[in-house]
């Protein structure tokens, strides 16, 4: 038996939406209603002209995500402890390596790249989309995000101004998301922040039923964490993230990402795929790859807290 910790959790892609795109330009479409007003018509009066408001287009460019399998001969042949064959083992385990790289590709700050020769191409990830609903605790006044979104990396603040995550940074992000026709439903943060998540007073309370109560001598569990939020504006699973990255080393400079899963999607181009490539020699070589971008159906569902300190 073979026994790996590594963390193969990737609990935002596996929450979000799947679809297919097309091009490696992929595309959609966004929309919103009028302004919501006490509308009153004279009886018998014509109708009104009407002027439609065009839908506005958002696009994502695909990227090429792949690892690489060399296995000899003579490695497949001889008996191995923990497993049948080596290229399968390896394969396994590019496979499972390949999601922990999708879910850090897309929860980055990392504008779009074009495919240009020996240039390869990237998606634009969450942390650029978010504009409407971007939030910084930090001192320096950063740059709020470029627009239109999914455009350029989000402007983070200088490493002296970064600040803590506070619940009422909280509150007001998810009072943006919520006026903004948002409702999240997943609060996405890296380890120091779920820490400091877990003693908000919007944690749902630390209780623990304890089975036939009275009739057992065995001890009740003293629940120190939080799993899930309780806005003004609807409740958040607080979900911790290992694959997050900060601005700066330290762990300064993170991030807390309010989701909404409902309107995001991975647009898969070409799934996941292991090709034999030509033998060269005594060993066998395997690509796996996939192909996709991130659809982030309408930023304005989500919400940002940026520039937290650890």
């Amino acid at each position: 038996t073979i026994y790996n910790i590594a963390p193969t959790e990737t609990p935002v892609v596996s929450s979000i939406g799947k679809t297919k795109a097309t091009a490696t330009l992929h595309e959609w479409q966004t929309d919103t209603l009028g302004a919501a007003a006490n509308t009153a018509l004279v009886e018998g009066a014509d109708a009104a002209a009407f002027t439609a408001v065009p839908t506005v287009r958002a696009t994502n460019r695909t990227q090429i995500l792949g690892k690489t399998v060399n296995v000899t001969g003579t490695l497949d042949s001889v008996d191995k402890a923990g497993r049948k064959t080596e290229t399968a083992y390896q394969l396994a385990k590019a496979g499972q390596e390949l999601k922990r790289d999708i879910e850090f590709a897309i929860l980055g700050n990392v504008a779009p790249v074009t495919s240009a020769g020996s240039t390869a191409p990237k998606m634009a990830s969450i942390q650029t989309w978010i504009r409407t609903n971007w939030t910084t605790v930090g001192t320096g006044s950063p740059a709020a995000p470029a627009s239109p979104p999914g455009s350029a990396a989000r402007t983070a603040t200088s490493t002296s101004t970064t600040a803590a995550f506070t619940e009422v940074a909280l509150k007001a992000a998810m009072k943006s998301a919520f006026n903004a026709g948002g409702s999240p439903t997943m609060l996405v943060v890296p380890p120091n922040q779920k820490v400091k998540v877990s003693a908000f007073s919007g944690i749902a309370a630390n209780r623990v039923s304890t089975p036939n109560a009275g009739t057992t001598t065995k001890a009740a569990a003293i629940v120190g964490a939080a799993d899930v939020y309780l806005s003004d504006f609807g409740m958040l699973s607080v979900i911790p993230e290992r694959f997050m990255t900060s601005d700066y080393s330290s762990n300064n400079g993170e991030q807390a990402l309010i989701l909404d899963p409902t309107m995001l999607s991975l647009a898969t181009l070409r799934p996941f795929q292991s090709t034999l490539l030509a033998k060269t020699g005594d060993a066998e070589k395997h690509q796996m790859l996939t192909e996709l971008t991130l659809q982030v159906s309408n930023e304005a569902a989500h919400a940002i807290v940026a520039d937290l300190n650890a």
